[in-house]
Order: C-alpha cells, then sequence, then structure tokens
C-alpha cells in the first residue's frame, strides 16, 4: 500500500491536476464536454478503475488460493446517476468476465467473492471522510506525455 495520494492542481489546464501515489504520477482531467482539457481520467473514472482492479486482483488471488482454472479476468464498468423515489443516486454497473475450465458452481463463488473485494466493500457501506485545512502541500512532479 502506498503512504498516500497527493493531488495538486497542475496550472496546465483549467481543471488538470498532477497526482501522486508514492513513486507513480498520474494525469487527472474532466473531459471537453465538462470544461476540461481531457488530459486524463476523470475523477470518477479513477473510481471506477479502484473497483475494477481491486476486484480482478481479489479474483485473481482467491482463485490461485483455491486452484481454480481461471485463466483471465476483465471487469468493465459504467458510472451513471439515476432517480430511486425521487433520489438521485449514483449507480455503477459492473460486469465481470471469467475465462477458464470452471463450473457454474466455481463461477458463482467468484461472483460472491467479487463482492467481497475491499474497494467494493467500502464503497457499499457509508464512508467516513474527515476533511481538514492544512498548510500549503509541495505540488507533486509534473506528468511527462
Amino acid at each position: 500500500m502506498s503512504d498516500g495520494v497527493v493531488v495538486a492542481e497542475s496550472g496546465k489546464g483549467r481543471y488538470q491536476q498532477e497526482v501522486r501515489i508514492g513513486q507513480h504520477r498520474l494525469r487527472a482531467d474532466e473531459p471537453a464536454s465538462m470544461g476540461g482539457n481531457d488530459s486524463g481520467p476523470a475523477p470518477f473514472d479513477f473510481l471506477l478503475t479502484a473497483l475494477g482492479t481491486c476486484t480482478a486482483m481479489t479474483l485473481r488471488m482467491y482463485a490461485e488460493r483455491k486452484g481454480l482454472a481461471l485463466r483471465h479476468v476483465s471487469v468493465a464498468l459504467q458510472h451513471e446517476k439515476i432517480e430511486i423515489d425521487g433520489v438521485r443516486r449514483d449507480r455503477i454497473e459492473r460486469r465481470i468476465s471469467l475465462d477458464g475450465d470452471l463450473n457454474p458452481a466455481e463461477r458463482q463463488r467468484l461472483l460472491e467473492i467479487a463482492e467481497k473485494c475491499p474497494v467494493h466493500r467500502s464503497l457499499s457501506q457509508p464512508l467516513l471522510i474527515a476533511s481538514s485545512l492544512e498548510p500549503a502541500i509541495e505540488a507533486p512532479v509534473a506528468c511527462t506525455d
């Protein structure tokens, strides 16, 4: 696990952000339709990425531990806003593809395991976010194209 994430405006676009995660450097932005330059994934894209990667990694770890014949995992995700009883809610559709010689019971068990990945669990329960104001921090080193 990293020492945390630092996000700071890049100064190179209206919404463009530089992201530092340990030794990794990423860029985030909004699409042009939202006033950004589309120079990187949007915030919800990163959220979907977290859920998708955690799902695939959790399934791979479980399959290895149980000796399942899982050859390949892929996870496709989409986010949308929907209305339920007059309240706007976020909805994530997660489509999991499992390639391998798996019987129906193994496939069903892998779906159950996907529901237990740590990011899924975090997003599925009330999440506490503690915010505070801090002194200015050093901006991350810029991404290179």
